[in-house]
């Protein structure tokens, strides 16, 4: 009776979350899209591993326009006016009319590289007062102004740059794969200040992967070296570190109510912490890592997971309300997993054969992209090449 009761539960559980969500459309792309999307008008942008930048209308799904590099647009477009500004595995930054999808110009760094296989994003360029900034894999972070593609600046590290840039004022904070979370003059590109993660004996360069969250003084950042970093933005200083053990954390965090809310790696947990202190709030158990950034929608944080899941949960309590799972999971789940949700004992995440592992989890339709959200319609991509439109009731 107890086992028919579960069941029970657990199918009425499911009704109910499935309910909570209408598939508005869905867009085939012909490879993973790891990029964000950015909304402007009515059209929605965003780039897939295909080699395409996309624009297509945010009601409908229907394709505007579609443009080709040769390499893999695995960043985040930017929109200033008429012009929609991206990066490719190519090693160009692209400029194009937002509305025709035409070349207006484009911008050669010395060459692109990914640093090892779960380097799965390029650095995506961000606007600032009319300069577009931006890492890349060459070891520089560059400012070009966005009216014509000339460089302002360059700035070099010891490493590769993919960590998107962020912004307080006039300085511009970025991290780079040397272990270095830097704090440049964005009129300049000289340096004020640059901090070292601590490293760890497995990964002792401490890499910076993603983009920091910026909010008064503070920023914070997560690193390769199983920490997050809450540093003072002024002198660089530390104000508080978290020790994720056997964790990287990659993904930026996500303020809500002087909370942030951050996944992590290879521990499989997403968290909500203090953002004075770094003290843990809530701590909420997963199967898979989390890469993407959180969002809002109402009370509810929403974030992607490697499992090909969506997941819409309590800000203060850290309880699932419901999930939304891709299609492709649902179909080879349970190759991957067991009847408790954990990996079956045939299958080794980090085994022998870690590539071929690694490409049966992205097989799942894994969401690496950050949700973005407008009027309840959720927008992302998966590593199955499609993006989704879902209404979330």
């Amino acid at each position: 009776m107890k086992r028919l009761i579960a069941f029970l539960f657990a199918t009425l559980h499911t009704f109910l979350s499935q309910a909570q969500h209408s598939l508005l459309w869905k867009f085939s792309t012909g490879s993973a899209v790891y990029s964000s999307p950015v909304i402007s008008g009515d059209n929605i942008y965003f780039g897939s591993s295909d080699m395409n930048l996309y624009a297509v209308r945010k009601n409908s799904g229907e394709l505007i326009w579609k443009y080709t590099t040769k390499g893999q647009v695995n960043s985040s477009p930017a929109i200033q006016d008429n012009k929609v500004l991206f990066s490719s595995t190519d090693g160009n930054i692209y400029a194009l009319d937002r509305n025709k999808g035409s070349l207006l110009w484009t911008f050669k760094t010395k060459g692109e590289q990914r640093y090892d296989l779960w380097d799965y994003y390029l650095s995506s360029p961000v606007i600032h007062d009319g300069i577009a900034y931006f890492g890349s894999g060459d070891s520089t972070v560059y400012a070009i102004r966005v009216e014509s593609g000339k460089m302002v600046w360059r700035y070099k590290t010891n490493g590769i740059v993919h960590a998107s840039p962020a912004f307080k004022n006039d300085t511009l904070l970025i991290g780079s794969y040397d272990g270095c979370f830097y704090a440049l003059g964005a009129k300049t590109g000289k340096l004020i200040w640059k901090f070292k993660t601590v490293g760890d004996a497995n990964f002792p360069k401490g890499e910076v992967q993603k983009a920091a969250l910026v909010h008064n003084n503070t920023v914070v950042f997560g690193s390769r070296d199983y920490n997050i970093y809450a540093l003072d933005i002024k002198t660089g200083t530390g104000n508080w570190n978290m020790k994720e053990r056997g964790s990287w954390v990659i993904a930026t965090p996500f303020l809500h109510n002087d909370n942030i809310y951050v996944g992590t790696s290879d521990t499989h947990r997403f968290y909500c912490m203090s953002l004075s202190s770094g003290k843990i709030k809530w701590t909420l158990p997963l199967n898979m890592r989390v890469y993407g950034t959180a969002a809002l929608m109402d009370s509810s944080i929403v974030f992607g997971c490697f499992n090909g899941k969506m997941y819409f949960v309590d800000a203060q309590s850290g309880m699932i309300k419901s999930t939304f799972q891709t299609d492709e999971s649902k179909t080879r789940y349970t190759r991957l997993y067991d009847n408790d949700d954990h990996f079956r004992k045939d299958f080794e995440l980090y085994g022998k054969d870690y590539i071929e592992a690694e490409k049966q989890i992205l097989s799942l339709g894994a969401v690496l992209s950050d949700p973005l959200i407008e009027n309840h319609t959720v927008y992302f991509g998966d590593t199955n090449g499609y993006f989704y439109a879902l209404q979330v009731e």
